[in-house]
Formats: structure tokens, sequence, C-alpha cells
């Protein structure tokens, strides 16, 4: 990515995503109930609760209480009823957002994101109004000096889509959404291990931001992380620091 570095984002982030753990567990339980009770209770037949139990146990979080959402998503247990919902606008700068949410009351959840944009400078946009600008896939970033030509070969074989080396010398693996755990598998028993491996919404156009713009996209980001609704936001934008 000519004008910044991959590398340095992909660390902000996973410093981001570290001082989030506090919350991951609430968003990792919702994740797994509704993918239950939309796919089924087996992770073998339902590739979504597959990815949000790989991602559970990769977060520590116990046996028990994946089991637990399963039953409560499938009917086993009495619990909340998520339903999912996106919202779409804008930030600084005019950049993309999208706020994916799981909550038990719509009405809440609009209006904490609603006033969370008009409070830091951005809007809320109408359905479909930036969904556009963001791919559903899986996503591995390479530190740089990582073996590309290896690589290469490793994610191809694995059934990658793509494989892309950045201005920076880190490595990107793109993958579809459901091959992501089989991609990841594959990459790890030949020796490679991603600094960054997640299921996400990769924008297709990235706008990199600095100094006070970049703050303020930062405050709208950190305060719609905030909201015990919003599960994941994703950006077009790229701070940088």
């Amino acid at each position: 990515m000519a004008g910044h570095s991959k590398w340095a984002n992909v660390q902000h982030r996973k410093n981001r995503q570290d001082a989030k753990r506090g919350k991951i567990f609430t968003r990792l339980i919702k994740e797994i109930t509704v993918a239950a009770r939309l796919g089924g209770g087996d992770p073998d037949a339902n590739p979504r609760l597959r990815l949000a139990v790989d991602k559970a146990y990769a977060n520590n979080m116990p046996k028990e209480n994946v089991e637990r959402a399963i039953k409560r998503g499938t009917g086993g247990l009495e619990g909340a009823n998520y339903e999912e919902i996106r919202y779409e606008g804008y930030g600084a700068g005019g950049a993309a957002v999208m706020v994916d949410c799981m909550t038990d009351n719509k009405t809440r959840t609009v209006a904490d994101v609603r006033s969370t944009f008009t409070k830091h400078g951005g809007n809320l946009g109408g359905e479909g109004s930036v969904a556009f600008l963001f791919k559903h896939c899986g996503q591995f970033v390479f530190a740089p000096g990582t073996n590309e030509g290896a690589l290469m070969e490793a994610a191809i074989e694995a059934g990658a889509e793509d494989v892309i080396t950045n201005d920076d010398g880190s490595i990107e693996v793109v993958t579809a959404p459901y091959d992501f755990v089989a991609v990841r598998t594959t990459l790890e028993q030949k020796g490679f291990k991603a600094a960054l491996a997640e299921v996400t919404f990769k924008p297709t156009a990235e706008s990199a931001m600095k100094g006070d713009e970049a703050a303020r996209m930062q405050k709208l980001i950190d305060a719609l992380e905030g909201i015990d609704d919003v599960q994941e936001v994703y950006t077009t934008a790229v701070l940088e620091s």
C-alpha cells in the first residue's frame, strides 16, 4: 500500500484488539448463539458456527461457555434473542464506516449508533451506502521478511484466493470467508504463523489519515466499539501516527 505502512497499521490493530479483551467473550457468545440459531448446533455442518467456536477457543474461552452458547442458540437454554443488524455511515474526511451489531433491542441500538456518529462528526447513511466498498473475506498478514515464494506456494496449495506483497514487505493472504480455518491450518502446518488472522470485511480501497483528522476518526471508532451491542467496526480509513 503506497503512502503508508500496512505493517504498522496491523500492529496498531493488534494492540487495540488486545486492549478490548474484556469485552470479547460477550461478543463471541452472541456470535456463537446467533450462528447456532441460524445454522444449527453442529460446527462441522455450520461453517459460521465453526468460525465462531474456533475464535472463542483461540481467545481461551472455556468449553462450557461455548457449549452453553450453542444450546442457547438452538433453544436448549433460555436467553436473550439477539438479531443481527448492520449500520453504514461516514466518519472524518468522508471515510466509510460499517458497524455490525447484535441486539435484543433495535430501537436502543440505532439510537446509540446514530448519536455516536453525530457526536464525533460523522453521519449515519442508508442501507447499502458503503457496504459495496468492503469485501467479506479471510485475511492473514505476515511480517516483513517472510519467505514470499514459499508462502505463496503454501497459500495456493491451501486454496487461498490471493497473495499480496505490500510496499513495506508485509504479505497478505486472502481467502473466501469459510475457507479461513482450512487455509490457516495448512499454513500453520507448513510453519507460517500470521501476525494477524481474521475473517473480516476488507476495504477494497483505503484512505490514509494523519494528524487531527486521524485523531477524530479514532475517537469515532473507539466510541462505536464501546457500544455494548456493537460486534465489529470496519472502515476504509487507515490511521497513521
